[in-house]
């Protein structure tokens, strides 16, 4: 979605050709708009021969099987949104224990960053939250239909991890 006026002082932004693209610029204070894509993480927690996985009660992909994941906010460490997102949705407490993976999903209207942190639970009750109609632990050869592609991949590469360890 492209800005139409200058969020510094609110004149009219115009269409220039600016760092080998067209972008919104003003030509009253010089403002110029960069379209950022949106920023997710996502928690790849396991226990034992489990993965934490939730059903997502939102579009897109309602109804289907993820990892605990959303929306980084303007400002949050991509760290801490991660675990903010690990307790709405299942009631867990967590801790980041290393990177995954970073996915650009460009597959809906608005690009987006995907960041896969891998989290241990450390206290909680499992209990489905906020976005979510269930969140459980699944074994790797009992996995229920899966959203996302990022999920599949990350699924994908535990899944062969477990078999070869």
């Amino acid at each position: 979605m492209s800005a139409n006026f200058c969020l510094r002082c609110g004149q009219a932004l115009q269409a220039v050709d600016l760092f080998g693209k067209r972008r919104q610029r003003c030509a009253q204070c010089g403002y110029i708009h960069f379209e950022d894509p949106k920023v997710a993480v996502a928690a790849h927690a396991v226990q034992g021969q489990q993965v934490l996985l939730v059903q997502r009660a939102v579009e897109p992909e309602i109804g289907k099987w993820a990892l605990p994941a959303g929306y980084v906010d303007r400002g949050e460490d991509p760290r801490l949104a991660v675990l903010r997102e690990l307790e709405e949705e299942t009631s867990l407490l967590g801790e980041v224990t290393g990177l995954v993976e970073v996915f650009f999903n460009t597959s809906s209207a608005i690009p987006v960053i995907v960041i896969v942190y891998r989290v241990r639970v450390v206290s909680g009750s499992l209990m489905a939250g906020d976005d979510v109609t269930a969140a459980a632990w699944f074994r790797a050869d009992a996995l229920p239909t899966l959203a996302f592609e990022s999920t599949r991949q990350v699924i994908a590469a535990w899944q062969r991890s477990a078999r070869s360890g």
